[in-house]
């Protein structure tokens, strides 16, 4: 899972990019508004952790440009704020969930599962889609109850499409998803894991848009 952290407090900053990395996360890291993208689905972020103090803007203004664009991207809010009217303002203002500084980093890591989860419209861990069952937090997936022997590319490839059942994920979204931090992975790369996974899940569950990308079939 790829977080985009805004956040100015180089202390602060720098620990949770180091607790999210040692939970299996991968971050990137920004301190002023100024750097953040003006489309959320340019980050390849699963989620967002906005700070509301921040240098030459509000996190609450960078907010409601994201949501007035439809940007639907999770945003959680993590704050020194206390008082209700700024839970208010944040929540009302398009933050899927308000965190209060000082927190402890399981819940922060409980509050990201809990909005993608929402985001990816499952009421659980165990993401259930139809006789295909995923459980991204434990990289574990079953297909009619039984256990898929999946390398972790291919593991990811299989959540990437997971998050929007039956929608096409164009090949170039994927190649950069797969690895948000480093070089977009060659089209070909991304074809043999397909290819491979088709051979594990069934060639009939993964289906391709030619000129497109792929998308995956639930019955």
């Amino acid at each position: 899972m790829h977080i985009l952290l805004i956040e100015d407090d180089l202390d602060l900053g720098s620990s949770l990019v180091a607790a999210l990395k040692l939970h299996g996360f991968s971050c990137q890291w920004l301190r002023r508004p100024a750097e953040a993208p003006p489309r959320l689905a340019d980050s390849l972020a699963d989620c967002v952790l906005l700070d509301l103090n921040l240098p030459g803007d509000d996190g609450l203004a960078l907010l409601a440009r994201w949501r007035g664009a439809g940007q639907v991207l999770p945003v959680i809010v993590i704050t020194a704020r206390t008082t209700l009217q700024d839970r208010l303002a944040g929540l009302d203002g398009g933050a899927d969930d308000f965190l209060v500084k000082p927190f402890a980093t399981e819940e922060l890591l409980s509050r990201i599962r809990a909005v993608v989860r929402r985001a990816a419209h499952q009421a659980s861990e165990r993401w259930t889609l139809g006789p295909l069952v995923i459980e991204p937090r434990a990289h574990a997936a079953h297909l009619d109850g039984q256990p898929l022997e999946l390398s972790p590319r291919e593991f990811q490839l299989l959540v990437e499409l997971a998050r929007d059942p039956g929608a096409v994920v164009p090949k170039s979204q994927l190649a950069q998803r797969l690895d948000p931090l480093g070089d977009p992975l060659h089209h070909a790369a991304i074809e043999m894991h397909v290819f491979n996974l088709r051979k594990k899940l069934g060639p009939e569950r993964v289906r391709t848009v030619r000129g497109v990308g792929y998308a995956l079939a639930v019955s």
